[in-house]
């Protein structure tokens, strides 16, 4: 077993890709330390203090279904290049 990476204490999580909040950070609400085959990436997402529609509830409004298609209609040429962009991340996390 190679020795933990530099990167994730660093960033301060508990493994690649596995999203953690950043409440301190100015501008960014997360962070992830990406890996998809050899590359690896850090990559700080979604805007501090948005209100996202977080995940499908039952019963969920209809302002909050739109704004959820809306996200994803968006960046869906972003969220589909994967693991390695900030889109993919605030989709799977925040949408």
């Amino acid at each position: 077993m190679a020795e933990k990476d530099s990167r994730l204490a660093r960033a301060g999580v508990s493994g690649f890709n596995k999203p953690k909040r950043t409440p301190d950070h100015p501008k960014k609400s997360h962070i992830v330390v990406a890996k998809e085959g050899e590359k690896i990436r850090t990559i700080r997402f979604g805007e501090q203090g948005a209100s996202t529609a977080g995940k499908p509830k039952a019963g969920e409004s209809e302002r909050m279904k739109k704004k959820r298609a809306s996200f994803k209609a968006r960046h869906a040429k972003n969220i589909a290049k994967g693991k390695m962009s900030a889109a993919f991340w605030s989709d799977v996390t925040k949408w």
